[in-house]
Parts: structure tokens; C-alpha cells; sequence
């Protein structure tokens, strides 16, 4: 019978698999290969990676349901676990934000249960943990993996299909120099740095996990009646300082209500930006910027008058859609910003211009793997952050815990630029921050800008970068955006000499040169229902080709 492989076993894998047990039909196997000790949990969930306190930035309403949504699954756990968690049995809602961990229990929950109901319906479904794939590579009969399990022999073994699903590459330990953190996971690293002078390069998402992770080493956060949360530091841990550093040093906004499903857009739609694509025009920013501001001006008059949109530059539109929060302290507007969304969520009140770049993200996305080298670096450089910007909001009590360590004389933000220099090479530990003129060393420094787009030259499987299957879409230059390796859009590597469709990548870092904005669970959803459907037509294919052959002729 057909053979499949996924390689990785997070929500990327969990929803391909969803979307393949749906749709294929016949005989076929299955083998799961993951390197840590559970399969179905996912970097960005799994305990010890993520400490307790972080939470998920997408709403439960959000994430595309497994068999059963999360508030459901939620609402049937007991009281005690929930508790353990962090979560209130009593306030469970579709629009909530839970623990990172939370929802690691619920993927670990709905994979196991679909492996459970595969096997039951007669498929055969091998699940590997402590399993790492060293390499693969195409052959005329399949795909041969390199299988190095933790204990015993490294074994080859070919199947008629893989799908990479590698996820995040993060270092197991992020400590590479003393002082000095590739990364903020695992979590459980962080927790071992002494109170000190710490520097943090981001202010994301991602910085926030550090920060959160730093803080509930040394101290807590209590709620504090009226005057709302407040951080109460442990003893002994004055000299706990955490600056975090950005280019234009501002804070997330915090999660603003708008419906769901989204609403149609009226100018900027898929439609009107395929009809660009299909002209064939080497010019492909500049009008698509003309239909976002066409749709802008269309959901919100008062914000397209108050910014001038009809005259702006794409250049333009970007310095002046963060003109206000660069003139204003990143705190102070975090308070409002955060009274603002409560306000407008007890209201149900969508502000409109937001809603309208939220929508436009992803058609936005259609337009990237067609642009020019200059349109492309434009698009990266100025039109990107707004809408990341734009859908990277936050939870409320995430703006809560920053502004409650900054009460506490914790916290600070600095704006950095374009012209500074991160030395973290000296002889000293952490590194050294070198802006206009001046010199301030940070005994520990963490890098917190999230993942970036890796070039094929970071392809973890080297055999299929000898073979020219996996490949950079561009030459990677210096100083240039790496736009990915080359894909189509069923997710398969192409090469003059490829496996055809033998072979999946959804391996996000190498992914967001062409598609920028695949860093959530809905991202794995939208990939995995793509690449399921594509998987269950070539099982279906490929049994029928091999009954035909068995049968007498």
C-alpha cells in the first residue's frame, strides 16, 4: 500500500493529517517521525519550552477546530486541570486568550485522538517520538529517509510520500555565548539568569514571551483590586533591569474585536490582485497599493481625511501610519490603547481602518511571490510592518503585565533605528549596544525578533540540496530579504529533475520569503487543508496504479 512520512509532529502536521484522513479513501500507511518524546504538541506549546504564564495571541474563536472546537474541548476538562493551567473554569469564551500550554494540551489531545479514530477505521498509523530525521533524499522509487533514533541503530528507510513539517529552528540550548540568548526558548533557559541588566533585541510577541519569562523568575504578578495588575518583585532581585529595543521602539496594540468570519472587501480583493498578477506588468506594488488605499478610504473616511491617504506615497503611508505612537511614550499609549479595545470590546465596536488592514493581509500575500527584486524590498521594508503590525496584536493582559513592570521600574523600551550595532562578541558577557556614539553593555542579552526567513543553505536536509530539489528562489545577497526556497502553491519544491509530487514542504522558515505572513495556527490550517487534499488524490492515484499492477492481466 502507498507510504506517507511526516516529518515533525506539531499543529502544522495535526492539521494536514486532519484534512488527509478526511479526504482520502483505500488503503495507505502512515509513519510520524518526532524528535522530542510526545508527538502532537509543537514547539510553540510544549512544556519546559514555554513557561506557564505565557499565553497564545490567537483567540479561541480562531483556531480551526480538530473534531471539536477549544472552547467545547475546554469546557469538558476538569475543574483541576484547568486550574493548573491558569485558566477560570467560569470564564471559558470563544474570544479568550489561554496559556500556551492550554492549547499544547488540546493539539496533544485532538492528535491522539484522530491517530486513535485512523487506526479504528483500518489505517495503519505509526507514530515515532525520540526520532530524528537526519536526511532525505529523492529517489526514482520514493523518498529515502535517514532515521537516527535516541536509542539504537540509524536506520534507511523509503516512502512513497513526505511531508516536512520541521516547524521553528530554534538551538536546544540558546545560550551560544555566555550572556548572550539566540533565542528566548526554551523558557526554562531564562529562568536560570540572575537579576542583571538585560537587553532585548524586539518587541513583539516573541520579545514579550522573554520578558514574561524573566519577570516570573523573579517575582510575581498580583491583581491589585482597582488599580488593576501590579508586579511585585521577589527579594533580592534589585538589579533586575529588562530594556527591550525595536527600531521605532514601540509595544504591540493591544487585541482589538471585529467579526469573524472576516467581511468581504469591496476594492482590494483576491480578485483584483490576481488580475494584476495575470498582466503581466513588472510594476506590481504600486497599483496594489493604490487598491489598498481605495478599500482604506472606502471603510473609513475620517481615517483616510486625518491621514491624507489620497496623496501618500506606499513610503509615505508608512511613516504616517505610525507617526502618532513615534511621538508618544510607548507606555502611555499602551494605557490607552488598552482602555481603548476594552472599551470597544464590551461594546462590540470594530474600528473600522484597522479591520480593513487586517482583511487585506492576506490577499496582500498573494501578491509577494510575483514581485520585482526593488518592489520586493520596498514591500519587506515599508508595507510589511503594517500589517503585521496590524494582525500581531496582543492580549490584554499581556499589555497589563508590561505596563505593571514598567510601574515597577522593570521595563523599557528604546528606540534604536537603522544605525546601531549589536556587538556580542567581546570579551565581556551578554553584549555590548552601540548607538550614536555610545556604548551600553548588557551582561545578558536575548534576541526576541522572531523567526526570519532561511535561505536553502539552512535546508536541514542535505541531501536534497545536492540534488538541487530544494533551492533559493533568488540568490541570497547581502543586505537583501531572502525570499525562500522555490515552491508552487501546493507546497511541493520544484526542480527540473524533482520528485514531481512526491514531496511536501511546509517548513515554516523557509516558507516566508514567498508567503510572510504563514506564522500562526491558522497558517497551519489553510497549508495543511491545501497539501491533505493534494496528498489523498496522489494516495488515491498511486492505489490504483498499484492494484492495477497486481492485478492478472
Amino acid at each position: 500500500m502507498p507510504s506517507v512520512a511526516f516529518v515533525g509532529a506539531g499543529p502544522t502536521t495535526i492539521y494536514t493529517l486532519h484534512a488527509l484522513l478526511n479526504e482520502a479513501s483505500g488503503a495507505f500507511a502512515v509513519t510520524i517521525f518526532e524528535e522530542q518524546s510526545k508527538a502532537g504538541l509543537g514547539t510553540p506549546y510544549r512544556p519546559g519550552w514555554n513557561d506557564p504564564a505565557m499565553l497564545s495571541n490567537i483567540a479561541s474563536l480562531e483556531i480551526p477546530p480538530l473534531g471539536e472546537t477549544l472552547v467545547d474541548w475546554l469546557r469538558r476538562q476538569p475543574h483541576d486541570r484547568l486550574v493548573a493551567r491558569g485558566v477560570d473554569p467560569d470564564a471559558i469564551d470563544e474570544r479568550a486568550f489561554y496559556p500556551r500550554l492550554m492549547l499544547g494540551d488540546y493539539f496533544y489531545d485532538r492528535f491522539n485522538a484522530m491517530v486513535a479514530a485512523a487506526r479504528q477505521r483500518g489505517a495503519c498509523v505509526d507514530v515515532r517520538t525520540r526520532c530524528r530525521v537526519t536526511d532525505i533524499a529523492s529517489e526514482t522509487d520514493g523518498m529515502l529517509l535517514t532515521i537516527r533514533p535516541r536509542h539504537g541503530a540509524v536506520s534507511e528507510e523509503r516512502f512513497d510520500y513526505a511531508v516536512l513539517a520541521t516547524g521553528h529552528q530554534w538551538p536546544d540550548d540558546p545560550e551560544v555565548r555566555p550572556g548572550y540568548f539566540l533565542s528566548p526558548w526554551p523558557a526554562s533557559a531564562l529562568a536560570r539568569i540572575p537579576p542583571s541588566s538585560v537587553g532585548i533585541r524586539g518587541s513583539s510577541l516573541t520579545a514579550i514571551d522573554a520578558v514574561v519569562a524573566l519577570a516570573v523568575a523573579h517575582g510575581e504578578f498580583i491583581e491589585d483590586g482597582e488599580d488593576g495588575l501590579r508586579y511585585a518583585p521577589a527579594a533580592d532581585t534589585d538589579a533586575l533591569d529588562i530594556t527591550m529595543m525595536s527600531r521605532k521602539g514601540l509595544l504591540p496594540e493591544a487585541d482589538f474585536f471585529h467579526p469573524l468570519p472576516y467581511e468581504p472587501l469591496s476594492a482590494c480583493t483576491p480578485e483584483a490582485v490576481e488580475r494584476l498578477i495575470a498582466s503581466g506588468e513588472d510594476d506590481l506594488l504600486d497599483p496594489s497599493f493604490a487598491l489598498f488605499k481605495e478599500e482604506l478610504a472606502n471603510a473609513d473616511p475620517a481615517y483616510a481625511r486625518k491621514t491624507g491617504l489620497p496623496d501618500l506615497a506606499l513610503e509615505d503611508f508608512c511613516e504616517r501610519y505610525f507617526a502618532d505612537r513615534t511621538e508618544t511614550d510607548p507606555f502611555e499609549w499602551a494605557r490607552t490603547n488598552l482602555k481603548e479595545a476594552q472599551a470597544n470590546q464590551a461594546k462590540r465596536f470594530t474600528v473600522p481602518w484597522r479591520y480593513a488592514i487586517l482583511r487585506m493581509h492576506e490577499v496582500m500575500a498573494l501578491l509577494v511571490p510575483h514581485l520585482n527584486e526593488v518592489d520586493f524590498q520596498r514591500f519587506t521594508r515599508q508595507f510589511k510592518p503594517i500589517f503585521v503590525d496590524d494582525y500581531a496584536t496582543v492580549p490584554h493582559e499581556s499589555i497589563k503585565r508590561l505596563l505593571a513592570l514598567h510601574g515597577a521600574g522593570k521595563l523599557a523600551i528604546a528606540a534604536i533605528g537603522d544605525g546601531y550595532r549589536i556587538d556580542s562578541r567581546g570579551d565581556e558577557s551578554g553584549a555590548v549596544l552601540m548607538l550614536d556614539g555610545e556604548r551600553r553593555h548588557f551582561p545578558v542579552f536575548i534576541e526576541a525578533t522572531g523567526e526570519r526567513p532561511l535561505a536553502a543553505k539552512d535546508f536541514p536536509f542535505p541531501s536534497l540540496r545536492r540534488q538541487g530539489i530544494v533551492r533559493d528562489a533568488e540568490p541570497a545577497s547581502s543586505g537583501k530579504a531572502v525570499r525562500g526556497i522555490v515552491i508552487d502553491d501546493e507546497f511541493h519544491p520544484l526542480a527540473d529533475d524533482g520528485p514531481a509530487d512526491r514531496l511536501f514542504c511546509l517548513s515554516l522558515p523557509f516558507l516566508l520569503g514567498r508567503h510572510p505572513f504563514i506564522q500562526g495556527i491558522t497558517s497551519s490550517h489553510e497549508m495543511g487543508e491545501i497539501v491533505g487534499k493534494e496528498l489523498a488524490a496522489a494516495l488515491f492515484r498511486s492505489g490504483t496504479a498499484q492494484q492495477a499492477d497486481e492485478e492478472p492481466v
